[in-house]
């Protein structure tokens, strides 16, 4: 091999020490020159790890990857982050700016390609801006001044995007709840079918998803199956936490019923045919309102949850040195308490004991094999305890992928799991 093979064989090997590394806190020129072979033997993750030892950040760079297949970000992009991080692990004010950064430079994208009138470059600039803020601000605790200015612009970045998205009507709606209150949501829907009366899902978010992000956990497959999609912030997530002040609620079947009386008053939807889902911690409010809102016609739990205050419990004995998707201090302010044990007492009505048997709708409970943050034994419990006849539990293998928490490391098998089921549950084919 002559030198200029050899500069290039030192250029690879020194892209794939630095992926296996992970970044975690090393630059490339300070690891040992690796043995011929040494590829081959080192030690690689089963699934990906931007950040080997720190599953917070990996999970998030996964996520973040995922959502690129529906413009959500890019890849490139993504990777420039990651590199800007390296040395900075764990440090989660680094982790706010970098991703707020890029963000800003992205959006500067949108505004340019607006300005020379190419709206669809700029829609897709903004909305992905917008995740990228999102997904800064998300492991930022305790959330401050400068958290909530950056949730907002987010936010009305990714509105900015809405009305040029090609193919889909996003529409910023609000949901009445309560009264006076409202919670804020998107609907969406094939775009340029005013006229049809589609079936919908109401989509529900987890510990800490938001609207905006569950946007891009593949919300388009569902429209592509001809129904349409209420993205809610229900009590403890997105706006509602952040600017409204609602902490969140075992209840879940109250926001059920809200959205439901919304949809039914929509001329775009067919009432006779709703149903709910919910990843991740969704997997307890989705289940939990079909339970007693029986205008769902069909539910799916995108991941296992049964007795949430067990969950936490564990976690909290483990000083939160456990797989968590966001820092451990997130459940206390998700919950609107400032300590221990108010955050224990208030999360004892969340399970599903006495209530999954009360489902009687056509039930889906899809759970990944390899889930680091909840056990299959979990995910086999729940489905035990479910009341509907028709009922399907799809656990994601090793082999086939899509075996992490609500199939981070393939999110395409999951979601189109989850859409083509739901089509034939509510008869869109």
């Amino acid at each position: 091999m002559d030198a200029q093979d050899n500069s290039v064989a030192l250029n690879r090997r020194d892209f794939l020490t630095l992926g296996i590394a992970g970044m975690a806190g090393v630059t490339v020129a300070s690891l040992a020159p690796m043995a011929q072979g040494a590829e081959e033997e080192a030690a690689i993750p089963e699934t990906f790890m931007m950040f080997p030892g720190n599953y917070t950040w990996s999970a998030a760079v996964r996520g973040a990857i995922a959502s690129c297949m529906y413009a959500g970000g890019d890849l490139g992009e993504i990777y420039k982050i990651c590199v800007a991080l390296r040395g900075k692990v764990g440090q989660n004010a680094a982790w706010f700016e970098e991703w707020n950064k890029m963000g800003e430079r992205v959006a500067l994208l949108g505004d340019q390609a607006k300005a020379r009138g190419y709206a669809q470059t700029a829609a897709a600039a903004y909305m992905r801006a917008a995740r990228y803020i999102q997904w800064g601000e998300r492991l930022r605790q305790p959330r401050t001044s400068e958290t909530q200015k950056a949730y907002a612009r987010a936010v009305e970045l990714f509105k900015k995007g809405l009305p040029d998205v090609p193919f889909l009507s996003i529409e910023a709606v609000e949901v009445p709840f309560e009264g006076r209150k409202s919670l804020p949501a998107y609907f969406v829907r094939k775009a340029g079918t005013e006229t049809v009366k589609w079936p919908a899902v109401v989509f529900f978010d987890g510990l800490d998803g938001t609207k905006e992000t569950q946007y891009f956990s593949g919300v388009p497959e569902l429209a592509k199956r001809g129904m349409a999609c209420l993205i809610l912030d229900g009590p403890g997530n997105g706006e509602s936490i952040r600017f409204r002040g609602m902490p969140a609620r075992h209840d879940s079947e109250v926001v059920g019923s809200a959205a439901v009386d919304y949809l039914e008053k929509r001329g775009d939807v067919d009432k006779d045919r709703i149903g709910v889902m919910g990843v991740s911690l969704g997997g307890y409010f989705a289940p939990r309102a079909a339970a007693f809102e029986k205008r769902f016609k069909a539910c799916v739990a995108w991941g296992a949850q049964y007795d949430y205050h067990a969950v936490w419990k564990k976690r909290f004995e483990a000083a939160f040195k456990a797989s968590l998707s966001v820092p451990g201090e997130h459940i206390f302010w998700f919950l609107g308490v400032d300590n221990m044990e108010a955050a224990l007492k208030k999360l004892e009505p969340f399970t599903l004991e006495g209530v999954a048997g009360k489902i009687d709708c056509p039930f889906l409970l899809t759970h990944g094999e390899a889930d680091a943050q909840i056990s299959t034994e979990i995910a086999r419990k729940q489905f035990a305890e479910v009341g509907a006849k028709d009922k399907t539990f799809k656990i994601f293998t090793r082999e086939e992928g899509g075996s992490e928490h609500c199939q981070g490391d393939n999110l395409t098998l999951g979601i189109t799991y989850i859409a083509d089921w739901l089509s034939e549950k509510l008869r869109t084919r």
